[in-house]
Parts: structure tokens; C-alpha cells; sequence
């Protein structure tokens, strides 16, 4: 059965609506930063930290697209955007039945990086909740 994790932006949060471009950017910069960070320690961590390619599907194009793994640690993470009848956004992060726990651990770690960039509170796989937005 499929997981799901959202980090939904409530009113304390910084931006009040997320397109699927943005979040684009935001996994762009976050392999940047991961580039910088293999650079610094001499080795290719980038590969390690985003072992992805991300792909837009037709069928997705401007709701959701997907992270495609190597196939073997890592298999498929789906990004998605949305909005509640309340105008709230959130972004929706999926694990497919085919995912690993890789998947999940890589997953978890986009989250809380999504959700401290989009200042917004993130619902967990496991049903918790993290608030990152200022209180």
C-alpha cells in the first residue's frame, strides 16, 4: 500500500501556495547544495545524497512527477502539489508499493528539507507531525 507525507502551508508559513516549478527548483538547488558539499569533501557525494533523475510525465504535467532511482538501493519517490477547498496548498510526497527503505529514508530526508524551505508543517509518513514555520 502506498505512503503519503505532506507538508501543507498554513497561515504562519512564509509563501501561501507552491507551484510544481518551484518545488523543481527547490530539488535543483537541492542537489547543488549537495554537489558543493562532495566538492568540499573531495569525493562524488552528490550521487549518494540525490541517486534520482527527476521525470515529468505527460499524463503529470504541472500536478506531479516522479523521482526515478537506480533500481537496485532505489526505485521511485512521486512529487506532487495540490490544494484543499480551504486554499490551503501542499506539496505531497508518495511512496509507490514498489518503493524501498531507501526510498522512505531519501523521502524523509526531501520532507524535512521541503518543509524548512517552504516553511510549512510536515505530516510525516509515520502520521507525526513537524512544524516549520515560526510559532
Amino acid at each position: 500500500m502506498a505512503a503519503h507525507a505532506y507538508i501543507k502551508l498554513v497561515s504562519p508559513s512564509e509563501k501561501k501556495t507552491v507551484t510544481l516549478k518551484e518545488v523543481k527548483q527547490l530539488f535543483q538547488y537541492y542537489q547543488e547544495l549537495m554537489k558543493k558539499t562532495g566538492e568540499q569533501l573531495g569525493w562524488g557525494y552528490q550521487q549518494a545524497a540525490f541517486p534520482y533523475q527527476l521525470i515529468e510525465s505527460d499524463e503529470g504535467k504541472g500536478k506531479w512527477f516522479y523521482l526515478k532511482g537506480d533500481g537496485h538501493r532505489y526505485r521511485t519517490i512521486i512529487v506532487g502539489v495540490g490544494s484543499h477547498e480551504t486554499g490551503e496548498s501542499f506539496v505531497q510526497i508518495t511512496l509507490p508499493d514498489e518503493a524501498t527503505h531507501g526510498d522512505k529514508g531519501k523521502a524523509n530526508e526531501f520532507c524535512k528539507f521541503l518543509a524548512k524551505k517552504l516553511e510549512g508543517e510536515l505530516h510525516l509518513f509515520s502520521g507525526r507531525i513537524m512544524y516549520y514555520y515560526k510559532r
